[in-house]
Order: structure tokens, then sequence, then C-alpha cells
């Protein structure tokens, strides 16, 4: 059975379509969100950076792991609000996780937190909201 020349090119186009790969699907992403300031009443000189963090702590007397960060530019006063968005793929239902942020002034830190604001898993929230402490100078 010969096919009309107008049907060839259609029927060839249809057969390579159909074994075309589907694109894979979005990876899905999740995101821990909130804000992070300081105490003192004073506002930072350029070039000023905060640097916020997701961290699995879960193993002691080790490493944290990191999840995810954004870094922050241009930072003159608080508070600095951020997401950190992250695979849900590699969240551990029975590990622990923290977020942690850091303010740098010139490269120099100048405020930290000093308390750990457990995110997540473990009935934890996904949104906090840190105070960072000042970092005292060293000599």
């Amino acid at each position: 059975m010969k096919l009309p020349r107008v049907l060839v090119p259609v029927a060839a186009l249809t057969a390579l379509a159909a074994c075309e790969t589907a694109a894979p699907p979005p990876a899905k992403t999740a995101a821990v969100t909130g804000s992070v300031t300081y105490r003192e009443r004073i506002l930072l000189a350029p070039p000023a950076r905060v640097t916020v963090t997701l961290s699995d702590v879960s193993l002691m007397d080790a490493p944290s792991k990191t999840i995810a960060t954004q870094t922050i530019d241009g930072v003159q006063s608080g508070p600095v609000n951020f997401r950190l968005d992250y695979d849900p793929a590699r969240i551990v239902p029975n590990h622990d996780y923290a977020v942690s942020a850091r303010f740098e002034v010139g490269g120099k830190l100048r405020f930290i937190t000093d308390t750990r604001y457990s995110v997540i898993t473990r009935g934890a929230p996904t949104r906090v909201d840190m105070v960072a402490v000042a970092v005292t100078p060293s000599p």
C-alpha cells in the first residue's frame, strides 16, 4: 500500500514525536522564611552583608551540613527578611535542622546568632524570627 506523498512526512514526524522523551517535571522546592535583626539601634556601614544558612545539625561532634544559604548585600539595619529555598527530598524526617545568621561589615563579623533556631522537622516551624548578638572585636 502506497501512502500519498503528503502523508509520508506527517507519518515520519508523528513517529519521531512518539520517540521523544517527556521533560522531567520541575523539582519541588520548599522554603524556610523569616527575619533576622540585632538589638543595637545602629546603622551598619557599607559594605554590610547578611548570610543566612539552613543546616542539618543532627550529628554531634561533627560539622553541620549546609542545605541552603542566602547572602544579602547592602544591608544597613535590621530586620532583614530572608527566604531559603531547599529540596524537600534532602530532608530526613528524623534529622534536626536549624537556621543561623551572621552580619559582616567590611568582611569582619559584627553580629551573629547564638541561639539555635530549629526548623522543618519534629514539629518545628518553617518561619523564624532571629535576633543576632554583637561580636566583641578582637584587640
